[in-house]
């Protein structure tokens, strides 16, 4: 059984943001219009067809072949990632496809649960899932005690209101003295944490951080004033602005491997990078990216925890 936890204020925001990609022009490149449907979300099947890979399923440890199922946490956040569609139920997104995908190629069926993305990962160490999906960026730190088998790269970036005097971002320090809108427990929270003794160092005002579980309130602080920047994955920032009028994506900062996240030691990444290339083999991969409109972030092949980009 799934069980879909909803947020009404992101429903609403989401609803008007998918709206607008119905006005997208399919050959724009961003993959915003393709096979758009129920108020412009992309519905062009680029899963169903996959088939299984039998070597690559016999990757998988016995008692997974024999079960034929996983349990995946995922977390709902904002498009293009992982959201609920106008339904409010279903949920759709980039992440969802490649996971779906994945587990076809190893002839898996995955019982699906929606998670709050900071209680996935210590979950998945006390075996209440198998694996996670939350666009879970692989840092050194999280390496420690998570596995992860990549499939994208995104990354770090930051977002502004049209009327901000804001041109790039290249140091944190140029946030000293401001409000920064982002989610909680995420590797941006962790980022601005770690730096924020440099405002002082510098003799600069330290910068506030305001932290959110819901996506729509980050968005909604940054409209009301209440936050002067927003950082969050470039693609989700790309995204939101191109669908939102009165902001701008402002740069990337960092970028970062993105993973299907698993309790370290996983017998299970090895089955999961196999599927991963596999499906970079036969296209699937690209078109999941150009359905996201996100082909900015292909791999060129899946690995298993990774060293952090620098």
């Amino acid at each position: 059984m799934r069980r879909f936890r909803h947020t009404a204020l992101f429903a609403l925001i989401t609803a008007a943001a998918l709206t607008l990609t119905s006005c997208a022009d399919p050959a724009d490149g961003t993959g915003a219009g393709q096979g758009a449907a129920r108020g412009g979300t992309p519905t062009t099947d680029v899963v169903s067809g996959v088939a299984k890979d039998e070597a690559a399923a016999k990757l998988l440890p016995a008692r997974v072949r024999a079960s034929g199922t996983l349990r995946i946490a995922t977390s709902v956040g904002s498009p293009p990632g992982a959201f609920y569609e106008e339904d409010g139920s279903t949920v759709s997104g980039a992440d969802i496809d490649f996971a779906d995908a994945a587990a076809r190629v190893l002839g898996l069926r995955l019982k699906r649960e929606v998670a709050s993305f900071e209680a996935i990962l210590p979950a998945l160490g006390s075996g209440k899932y198998d694996l996670g999906t939350g666009n879970f960026g692989v840092t050194d730190e999280r390496r420690e005690t998570i596995d992860f088998v990549t499939y994208i790269n995104d990354g770090q970036g930051f977002a502004v209101r049209e009327d901000s005097g804001l041109k790039k971002i290249t140091d944190l320090t140029q946030l000293c003295g401001l409000t920064i809108g982002t989610g909680a427990g995420t590797t941006f929270e962790v980022t601005l944490q770690e730096n924020l003794p440099r405002c002082a160092e510098a003799g600069e005002k330290p910068y506030e951080i305001a932290t959110y579980a819901d996506p729509a309130a980050i968005w909604l602080s940054l409209e009301q004033n209440r936050s002067d920047v927003v950082m969050s994955t470039i693609n989700g920032l790309r995204y939101a602005v191109s669908r939102q009028k009165g902001l701008r994506f402002l740069n990337e900062f960092q970028r970062l491997d993105v993973g299907f996240a698993f309790t370290k030691g996983t017998p299970l990444a090895p089955a999961f990078q196999a599927a991963v290339n596999r499906l970079k083999k036969d296209g699937t991969y690209d078109r999941i990216l150009k359905k996201w409109g996100t082909t900015a972030s292909a791999i060129e092949t899946s690995r298993i925890s990774p060293p952090e980009l620098g």
